[in-house]
């Protein structure tokens, strides 16, 4: 037998490997390819004027006033808070729901194929309307809308981590203890933290998504209040300010918190202790 037969194949043709840019080659791209959109966004707005599309640096000025000053601070950490307490009940809901079906079989297709299919499938505007008929114009409908929308999410990515957990680990954890709450904490939920964590960057991006969405239905605060207030007096600069508020948000979250879990569980992966 040759020793090529021995070799792994790579079935890609050699035209179609490249390798990613990496250092300050990618980051030089990355941060010129902003300056370039910003230089456009700045010609642009000299020629539509303020109404139309505001002058960046406007735009950058007002984004700083809502981290400052502190009565338009207050809305920035409404919304914060709103989104971080829909994730986290979602998270439980949707995760309880998976776990349910997976531990009550009879249950399963209650579950995954109508309650599943049914809050994938309701429009978001239904359920800001419902909310603001049954909580008014409160944080509580904010949250309820923010929940429902996000709990499909996290019901998917739960359940198919149950799907993917090694059946014969578990089966090795019985052997040890018939304590199913404990075979559940120490076995079985580190194998599903990559999922839960997959879970909880999809619901953490879509939170902040429909955050405005459900604030400009139910709340006298927050980002989403700001914006449609801004769009009563038509200050496009303020509805770009929010909206990039948002992106900083979203961003500072997942660095901070999502990012390190991801690595953590990641690294744990197939190797519960």
């Amino acid at each position: 037998m040759s020793s090529a037969a021995t070799e792994p194949l790579d079935s890609r043709p050699p035209a179609l490997v490249h390798p990613a840019p990496r250092g300050w080659t990618s980051h030089l791209i990355a941060d010129g390819s902003v300056l370039l959109v910003l230089g456009l966004w700045w010609l642009a707005a000299r020629h539509f004027g303020p109404v139309i599309l505001p002058n960046p640096l406007d735009v950058g000025r007002d984004l700083i006033a809502l981290f400052t000053k502190p009565d338009l601070l207050w809305h920035v950490g409404a919304s914060t808070l709103r989104v971080a307490v829909s994730v986290l009940a979602a998270l439980l809901l949707g995760g309880g729901l998976a776990v349910l079906a997976r531990a009550v079989p009879v249950l399963e297709e209650v579950i995954l194929g109508r309650v599943l299919v049914l809050l994938n499938s309701f429009p978001s505007v239904g359920w800001a309307i419902l909310a603001v008929i049954w909580f008014g114009v409160s944080t509580p409908s904010v949250i309820f809308v923010q929940v429902m929308i996000l709990i499909p999410f996290c019901l998917i990515n739960i359940a198919e981590g149950l799907v993917e957990i090694d059946r014969e680990l578990a089966e090795m954890a019985e052997s040890f203890t018939r304590n199913r709450m404990r075979i559940f904490i120490r076995v079985l939920l580190p194998l599903m933290m990559p999922y839960v964590v997959a879970a909880l960057r999809v619901s953490y991006g879509i939170a902040w998504k429909i955050a405005l969405v459900s604030e400009l239905f139910g709340a006298t605060s927050g980002l989403g209040y700001l914006m449609i207030q801004a769009e009563t007096v038509a200050d496009a600069s303020r509805v770009f300010s929010t909206s990039f508020a948002i992106v900083a948000l979203f961003t500072l979250g997942d660095k901070l918190a999502i990012e390190p879990l991801a690595r953590r569980f990641a690294a744990n992966r197939g190797n519960p202790s």
